[in-house]
């Protein structure tokens, strides 16, 4: 009965979590519209930002929630160290394998644009999809924050610390909430042709950044877990081995669900620059989709 009144404090604080992150997100939303706008020029930005999420999800995300973590929680539970050998390794390997994706990412950037707004690459559209390769490349580092969050979340769960996890994502959005302020203080009426590099950076590493204080925001979380974690690059462990050969499975069924989302950029981003040369400026294209997507599921 003593667990009882623990158990409803810590699904309280999460529920809170979550409902303060999904408030703040809406505010976020509210000032990249007056930012931006909901044209094309706000589908340079979005496209570059949501790009990490959709590569994260796809070659990494996926294998990391439904296989890793498993496995994770099942090493802190039985192993003779508390789990912080086969932690370690995992942490190690993650690591590398989402740098490497992130640094691959980045130098290819203008081929993820013409993959996933093959449109951008029209006459008329030079000037967006310049500038949506630019916002990618500051924005990809965010692929490497999602999995290490993600990594380090599971270990809090795993000794039972569920509220960091839940109240992080907070203090990115209010990272992102300040930047944009800045933004508009600064560049109140920008353009695709207007927006200089430096306003281009503060918008797309400033969105980064929050993602860095999301993910370091855990590191007392971890410090304070009993583990003693550390680089290493012994590999050749059964247990990892396994969960590497089940999520070569998961992959499979992620990448076949990303194909539809693939489809549904590209039209959003083919209605967006060809709202462009007819001369319409709002309301068109993948941020309009974005947006009214996020208030669907606001409420769930």
């Amino acid at each position: 009965m003593s667990s009882e009144p623990d158990f409803i404090r810590s699904s309280a604080v999460m529920a809170a979590g979550t409902l303060v992150s999904r408030l703040t997100g809406l505010i976020r939303n509210l000032l990249l519209v007056a930012a931006l706008g909901t044209s094309i020029f706000a589908d340079t930005f979005n496209v570059a930002n949501t790009l990490p999420t959709i590569l994260y999800i796809l070659l990494a995300g996926g294998a990391l929630n439904s296989v890793f973590v498993p496995q994770l929680v099942r090493a802190m539970k039985d192993d003779s160290d508390g789990g912080a050998a086969f932690t370690s390794r995992l942490l190690t390997i993650v690591t590398v394998i989402l740098a490497a994706i992130t640094a691959l990412s980045v130098i290819f950037s203008p081929l993820l644009v013409r993959i996933y707004a093959p449109k951008f690459t029209n006459q008329g559209i030079e000037t967006e999809f310049s500038l949506t390769v630019t916002f990618m490349r500051y924005c990809l580092p965010q692929i490497l924050m999602m999995g290490i969050f993600v990594m380090w979340s599971q270990v809090g769960n795993a000794r039972g610390k569920f509220g960091p996890m839940m109240w992080a994502p907070v203090a990115n959005n209010l990272v992102v909430i300040a930047i944009l302020i800045i933004f508009l203080v600064i560049a109140p009426d920008v353009t695709a042709e207007t927006i200089t590099p430096a306003q281009v950076a503060l918008l797309g590493l400033g969105t980064s950044l929050g993602f860095v204080i999301q993910a370091a925001l855990l590191f007392p979380v971890i410090a304070k877990s009993g583990l003693i974690l550390r680089p290493r690059f012994d590999w050749k462990d059964s247990n990892l081995n396994k969960s590497f050969k089940l999520g070569a499975w998961t992959l499979l069924f992620v990448f076949i669900n990303q194909i539809g989302y693939l489809v549904v950029v590209n039209v959003a981003t083919a209605t967006s620059a060809a709202a462009k040369i007819a001369g319409i400026t709002t309301g068109v294209g993948f941020t309009p989709y974005s947006y009214a997507y996020f208030v669907f599921i606001l409420p769930h």
